[in-house]
């Protein structure tokens, strides 16, 4: 049985009339730390949470310094730990990486040596891999709407146009030479280099 406000010692509202308000920075802690307890964050979004929150700019500061210091806050571990998952869990390429961790307010030189950490033959491998799960998917259509739908693909993930083609083009003619490929031939799209 569910108790009422009454009972459990009043309503919430009652309750916060009774605890003393917080300070500024007090409340700035309180929400690094309930922030940085769901997921890692970088400096930039913590910071963007406390302006939202009305927080001034020099208690932010302190506080922000405060949990770099200790080690709460590691925008250059953030962005290592981004690039590794996010390669490996959704097959994004060094440019779209690049992107997501800019967009997270990561200093250009940290996105720079984390997406460093991926070389163009780990990146060109992911690509394969991720061509030979959506391969099956596209079987049965025209080869122009293959080319289309999985250079598409590689595109949206970050994959540069020409590596891209290569790898679709590669893919199809291997899908081809396995007799898997029943769709009719289009030689201009193979001509074009």
């Amino acid at each position: 049985m569910e108790r009422t406000p009454r009972e459990r010692g009043g309503s919430p509202e009652s309750r916060a009339s009774r605890e003393p308000p917080l300070d500024p920075e007090e409340r700035a802690r309180a929400l690094c730390l309930r922030l940085l307890t769901g997921t890692p964050r970088t400096r930039r979004q913590l910071a963007d949470a406390l302006r939202k929150r009305d927080i001034p700019e020099d208690v932010a500061e302190h506080v922000l310094a405060r949990f770099e210091d200790v080690g709460l806050i590691d925008d250059r571990a953030f962005a290592n730990a981004w690039v590794e998952s996010r390669h490996h869990g959704r097959g994004l390429a060094r440019r779209a990486l690049a992107r997501e961790l800019r967009n997270r307010g990561v200093d250009a030189e940290q996105v720079s040596e984390a997406v460093g950490l991926l070389d163009a033959e780990q990146e060109e491998t992911t690509a394969r891999e991720l061509l030979r799960r959506r391969l099956p998917g596209t079987r049965g259509l025209e080869r122009a709407k293959r080319v289309r739908r999985l250079a598409g693909m590689l595109a949206r993930k970050g994959y540069s146009e020409g590596l891209a083609l290569r790898l679709v083009r590669e893919a199809l003619d291997e899908e081809r030479a396995a007799g898997l490929d029943t769709a009719e031939e289009e030689p201009w799209l193979w001509d074009a280099e």
